[in-house]
């Protein structure tokens, strides 16, 4: 099954007008149509925090913690840092050739589950392919003798079909028993990708640790379907997170409002841009996923858009009340949401202002919280409990 959505030429024009370019989300009209949420949400308390700024990077987009306390940082233009908790930095050698502009560049970066043993970490990035490019997947190993390196780095997984634009998606996630990856693919500001199962954009992909379709992926025996294909229907799938019962969670950036929060499960469409929470940029409406049992609807919803980047679940213990919850950093809110989850039912639990957009976060091995700030000279943030 090539495709599972057929948009009319007029309905494609009226999407293509709300395109929007950057990743921050859209500026809502005056008068925004209603966005009803799936499930309640309280008035958020705005919480305050202290703030120690560690370092500052050009165009940093994600980061990851090694079991020596120090930071692996990347930066879109194409480097990957070494950073201290003190914010000595130090440029890893052997990176990858990444396509940089705008939105697009050197992504996510992840320890691999054996990490200790293996040393290997994982890198996402923009690729440059004939077409434009595409989001590629690599796993090296990290040589921090002498000068840090990157040995052995291979491509693993590509996604298709290569194109421009921006949206990579980029997250990478492993299950709780590390034998799988799970990659979030935008769809590329394309749209109708989303829908089309015989590529990867606009997906979630479930994969072996050498690239391959893992075993019992839901559309492995759908004629012309991409075999690594776990869910469909995707727009900017920026975070994407593992909790502690085993379950997945996806955050996305919705057009004009309809930012998401998504429970990930195998086989589900979740809708775009068929249906939408939000309305294209130029005003004109998307129809919302109540209006179709087909599409999976969001467990939480925001219009006005936070426009959601990183997130983690949260659990230490140094922010009390915060353990189990999810933390969202916030572009567009310039700072971080707490979302919290009950069963099948999440509602936002708090918000904390940090006055710039906000573009990653992490727990620190001592239950901290800290932030990457997005852009030019972005600052790397500790949080700490006021």
């Amino acid at each position: 099954m090539k495709a599972i959505l057929t948009i009319a030429p007029l309905a494609m024009a009226l999407l293509l007008l709300g395109c929007g370019g950057g990743d921050g989300g859209g500026t809502p009209a005056p008068s925004p149509a209603p966005s009803p949420t799936p499930t309640p949400t309280p008035t958020p308390t705005t919480t305050a925090v202290t703030q120690r700024t560690i370092a500052s990077f050009d165009h940093p987009w994600a980061m990851v913690f090694l079991p020596d306390g120090r930071l692996l940082v990347t930066e879109k233009p194409g480097r990957l840092q070494l950073v201290t908790t003190a914010g000595a930095k130090t440029q890893v050698a052997g990176v990858p050739a990444v396509t940089y502009s705008d939105q697009i560049g050197l992504q996510d970066v992840a320890l691999d589950p054996a990490y200790a043993t293996n040393s290997r970490v994982w890198l996402s990035y923009a690729e440059p392919a004939t077409g434009g490019q595409r989001l590629a997947v690599a796993a090296a190993t990290l040589n921090l003798s002498g000068t840090p390196k990157l040995d052995g780095l291979t491509v693993v997984w590509r996604a298709t079909p290569a194109t421009t634009g921006g949206q990579l998606g980029a997250r990478l996630a492993f299950s709780p028993d590390g034998r799988y990856l799970f990659v979030s693919t935008g769809e590329r500001q394309q749209f109708t990708p989303a829908q089309d199962l015989s590529g990867t954009l606009g997906k979630i992909v479930r994969l072996n640790l050498d690239g391959t379709p893992a075993a019992g992926n839901p559309f492995a025996s759908t004629a012309s379907a991409r075999p690594e294909i776990w869910t469909l229907g995707h727009r900017n799938p920026y975070g994407l997170v593992f909790a502690s019962d085993g379950r997945l969670f996806e955050s996305e950036m919705g057009p004009m409002g309809g930012d998401e929060f998504n429970l990930i499960e195998a086989g589900k469409n979740y809708g775009w841009p068929a249906v939408s929470e939000g309305d294209n940029y130029d005003g004109t409406p998307i129809p919302r996923h109540a209006t179709n049992p087909a599409y999976t609807p969001p467990l939480l919803s925001w219009t006005p858009v936070i426009a959601p980047a990183g997130m983690i679940q949260y659990h230490g213990t140094r922010f009390a009340g915060w353990t189990g919850d999810f933390i969202l950093a916030g572009l567009v809110q310039q700072g971080i949401v707490r979302v919290r989850v009950t069963g099948n039912a999440a509602v936002e639990a708090a918000r904390v202002s940090l006055g710039a957009r906000t573009r990653e976060v992490e727990e620190a091995p001592d239950g901290s919280i800290w932030v990457l700030q997005d852009g030019a000279s972005a600052k790397l943030i500790e949080l700490l409990p006021s």
